[in-house]
């Protein structure tokens, strides 16, 4: 490994870290990822008519988060990736999951019997993840580092997108991209920068907390950070199925279809994260971490299931975090998912974090987003890229992109594929997929002996 990388850790995957820093970096991790964990069940509860339960449903999703976040770091009996692969709700699940509650719905279903029918569906699709990572050795061709980095990177883009609506103040904000939320946001973004680019450990590894807390102050200072009421009880104990358990394989085909195409994005994240974390990305001891990653989704969503929180996946922008921090110790992740069940049991916590401005958070995750992207980069180009490599990676970007960008392309299709293949992760990276698989492997040319001209004299 070239000097320069091994430069960029200052803690290693397998290195002890004293409980202090270990403490602050999983602060980190946990303010990059809070709020992605909470919107889908926000939205998802808003839509279908679920409000009277909804601080149960965040603090479910909280605490199933920092158990799969656990199972991931701790990796017992070959579960786990053994690395900081953050568990967290994921939204590729949204569409098809709100179609699904607006099916028990119609048939005159109460909120209980969606959440039910919704549960029960999630766990037995969370089995998908657990029987595809048997097959990781057989299925290493669809997971080339083409394929895995096209994957990442469009995983990254989409992450920015997010980011640049916080920065401007919120989804539907009133002064959406005034000049004091554009402000907050590169204050926070200023302050992270020329935290991490310190030579001192300790500023480093509180970069993204103490970038945060300034671009909280300066909001508090200049009026545009609003105390909002904390709803909800202090304490939370989760119960198993608690709104009863259904099934229905009408609902379950689609998700199911979603649960095993969201494994080509696990695959990508657990790539980037072993790159950062100083890993090799090929060989045997790669495919032992995917396999242990993908079955530790698996029972992550099945955990998520019992416990009335939606499907887990590996959140992206904690690989940013990593290489933000230096900080690659699985250790963290035990803090981590300490932390995330601290907030599920304890909901007014994960309240006063909600208080964070939207400015100051689009521009702390800006860059961990962007780190992402380049992580893909990365991953692309560990080998040349040749004419076939080049022609992958422009249609499925393009493809991708360009659905993502005009959702309404699918619209003449049924409703479950423009749910599936509207977002840019799924659509463009099922062509790379496709396209790896069928396009054939140029063959190095062979080498031609040159024939020398006979000089005659």
């Amino acid at each position: 490994m070239p000097e320069s990388n091994e430069k960029e850790l200052l803690y290693g995957l397998e290195e002890r870290i004293a409980p202090a820093p270990a403490f602050f970096t999983a602060v980190q991790h946990v303010l990059a990822s809070v709020v992605g964990i909470i919107t889908p069940p926000l939205i998802i509860g808003s839509l279908l008519g679920l409000t009277a339960y909804l601080p149960y449903l965040i603090s479910m999703s909280l605490l199933a988060s920092g158990i799969g976040t656990f199972i991931q770091a701790r990796r017992f009996m070959g579960v786990g990736a053994g690395m900081i692969c953050l568990q967290g709700t994921s939204f590729a699940f949204l569409g098809v999951i709100l179609s699904g509650g607006f099916l028990v719905k119609s048939r005159g279903g109460s909120p209980e019997d969606i959440m039910a029918m919704i549960f029960g569906v999630n766990f037995v699709a969370a089995f998908i993840p657990l029987i595809v990572s048997r097959f990781i050795s057989q299925l290493r061709r669809a997971f080339t580092p083409l394929v895995t980095g096209t994957v990442i990177v469009l995983i990254g883009i989409s992450l920015i997108k997010v980011s640049i609506t916080d920065w401007g103040g919120g989804h539907g904000a009133a002064d959406f991209g005034a000049p004091a939320n554009l402000g907050l946001g590169a204050l926070t973004l200023l302050v992270i920068v020329i935290l991490n680019r310190t030579s001192l450990r300790s500023l480093r590894l509180s970069a993204i907390v103490v970038g945060i807390a300034v671009g909280c102050l300066a909001a508090a200072l200049t009026g545009h950070l609003t105390f909002k009421p904390l709803q909800g009880s202090w304490f939370e104990l989760p119960r198993p199925f608690r709104f009863g358990f259904n099934y229905d394989w009408t609902i379950f085909v689609p998700i199911a279809l979603v649960s095993f195409i969201s494994i080509l994005e696990a695959v990508g994240d657990l790539t980037a994260n072993c790159m950062l974390s100083q890993q090799p990305i090929e060989g045997e001891s790669f495919r032992k971490r995917l396999k242990g990653g993908i079955l530790a989704d698996g029972v992550s969503c099945m955990i998520a299931a019992m416990f009335s929180a939606f499907p887990n996946t590996t959140f992206a922008q904690n690989n940013g975090v990593i290489q933000m921090t230096g900080v690659a110790s699985r250790r963290v992740g035990l803090y981590i998912g300490g932390l995330l069940a601290v907030l599920g049991l304890f909901p007014v916590i994960g309240g006063v974090l909600q208080q964070i401005p939207a400015p100051v958070l689009g521009g702390a995750t800006l860059v961990m987003f962007g780190s992402v992207v380049a992580a893909g980069i990365r991953i692309m180009t560990q080998m040349p890229l040749g004419r076939r490599e080049m022609l992958i990676v422009a249609i499925s970007f393009g493809i991708g992109l360009g659905v993502e960008a005009v959702p309404e392309v699918l619209k003449q299709f049924p409703q479950i594929i423009g749910n599936i293949f509207g977002h840019a992760v799924t659509s463009g990276g099922v062509i790379a997929m496709l396209l790896n698989f069928l396009m054939p492997v140029e063959q190095p040319e062979k080498a031609v002996e040159a024939v020398k001209p006979i000089k005659v004299n």
